[in-house]
């Protein structure tokens, strides 16, 4: 097939193209040649921003158009409609962030979402987000209509993960010792490895799927302390996690995601309990957790110099947050 991807070479994108070339695809991407300059060399590329230079994808027909990279509603509106008349399909990366409660469980693609007074004004950041990601599905779905497929993913982990907000559990197990941990073993967590995500897309472009599906997992419930224990036996580690309080990551003003990587408190934890069965009727499957967790270790002990994660408590405030906690709960 003939397909076409706006960005390629950041994470997600970068592994579709991966995934596709695998499979005999035949790849056009379009992107601003800043991230990862050198990657895919033997794959065409058109340079531009899709704000701007929309004109340079003229006169050419894909069988599916997968787009990576539409975060504003008027650039997506831009792409799409330029873009309706040269493709069968057309892909959308949105996000779970979509949804307007997170206190609410297990919810399917039919629950409410977050929108915006005025979205055309509106700057992204991480507040604003999930509701630009709205109209931008809004977007696609206006232009194409029946040949939309939107995908809303959870977090996306595994290598080239450029947030680190899976891989620091196993980086930080894997160093061993005591570690804080959020609330407890049972708290429930949802992530995808992008290269099962990459291979459903591909899978839906194949078979010309469309409509909505959220695409996390694993397949069944998981909970931190199953992963916490896959990163031990996985890096054969001699690490012990500390279980603190939701009260106490509140007082020491230590963030849901940023600080604690993949934990929420209780009043979002919808957020981490998302219906996905819709897509795995439609196919979508896991390879293991220990999979993803060893070849995401791999993936970072290859980076040169040991770069700082993105993620996670620094060591240096976990110890003392540690050391906070046995002072108030002693041994």
């Amino acid at each position: 097939m003939d397909i076409l991807i706006l960005g390629g070479t950041v994470f997600l994108g970068r592994h579709l193209v991966e995934t596709a070339q695998g499979q005999g695809h035949r790849l056009t991407l379009f992107n601003r040649g800043r991230s990862n300059p050198g990657l895919f060399p033997n794959v065409e590329q058109i340079h531009g921003d899709r704000a701007a230079d929309l004109d340079r994808l003229s006169n050419r027909h894909w069988d599916a158009v997968i787009d990576t990279s539409g975060y504003l509603p008027a650039q997506v509106r831009a792409s799409a409609g330029a873009l309706a008349r040269r493709t069968g399909l057309y892909v959308f990366v949105s996000t779970i962030s979509v949804y307007a409660d997170f206190t609410q469980p297990h919810m399917d693609e039919n629950a409410s979402l977050a929108r915006l007074d005025n979205p055309e004004d509106t700057a992204l950041d991480p507040e604003t987000y999930g509701a630009l990601k709205t109209h931008c599905e809004d977007a696609v779905l206006a232009a194409l209509s029946d040949r939309g497929l939107i995908i809303r993913p959870g977090l996306i982990v595994g290598p080239h993960d450029p947030t680190d907000r899976f891989t620091y559990w196993p980086v930080r197990v894997a160093q061993g010792g005591e570690l804080l941990a959020p609330e407890s073993p049972g708290v429930p967590i949802q992530f995808i490895d992008v290269r099962d995500l990459a291979a459903w897309i591909l899978a839906c472009v194949a078979q010309g799927t469309t409509g909505v599906y959220n695409t996390t997992g694993p397949a069944a419930p998981y909970t931190l302390g199953e992963l916490l224990a896959v990163c031990r036996q996985t890096a054969a580690a001699d690490a012990t996690p500390v279980w603190v309080s939701a009260d106490f990551l509140a007082e020491h003003n230590v963030a849901p995601f940023a600080d604690m990587p993949l934990w929420v408190p209780d009043t979002l934890r919808g957020i981490s309990t998302v219906d996905c069965r819709r897509a795995l009727a439609a196919g979508l499957s896991f390879r293991p957790v220990q999979a993803t967790v060893a070849e995401t270790l791999q993936w970072r002990h290859s980076l040169p110099g040991n770069p700082p994660l993105r993620a996670g408590l620094t060591p240096e405030r976990e110890a003392n947050l540690l050391a906070t906690w046995y002072r108030r709960y002693p041994r």
